[in-house]
């Protein structure tokens, strides 16, 4: 079955797979030749394509699937080949998310926002009743 997974920069790619398996709003699922044809929404998730024995990874961030007559076709906004993934990169991304999660005072950022916007209605009101 052909494969192609498009973003709106570019194909990320484009050819023959023999099974793909997708992370879908509803769970996972595998996909074979022949499969009955599906829409489905996409997760923020790997998808797994299967080509010649060996297996091909690709970050997918959300999107569509679609599947009729063998011709898969996943769209959306941003896709990477697991191969091209800076491995550092995305670990430093990760012990960020984990560090801002692990915070106590998970509202404190939001109460400095509130404060900021209070402080900056009232020198607006100040000025305007000039």
């Amino acid at each position: 079955m052909n494969l192609k997974i498009i973003t709106h920069e570019k194909i990320v790619f484009e050819g023959e797979v023999d099974e793909l398996v997708i992370h879908t709003t509803g769970g996972l699922i595998g996909i074979l030749k022949d499969h009955i044809p599906i829409t489905t929404p996409l997760e923020i998730g790997v998808t797994k394509a299967k080509i010649n024995d060996k297996f091909k990874y690709f970050a997918t961030m959300g999107g569509v699937f679609q599947f009729k007559d063998n011709n898969a076709v996943i769209l959306t906004d941003v896709c990477e080949d697991g191969s091209d993934i800076d491995v550092a990169r995305a670990n430093a991304a990760k012990e960020r998310a984990e560090a801002r999660l692990a915070e106590q005072n998970a509202e404190l950022d939001t109460q400095r926002a509130q404060a900021a916007l209070a402080r900056a209605l009232a020198r607006l009101q100040a000025a305007l009743n000039q």
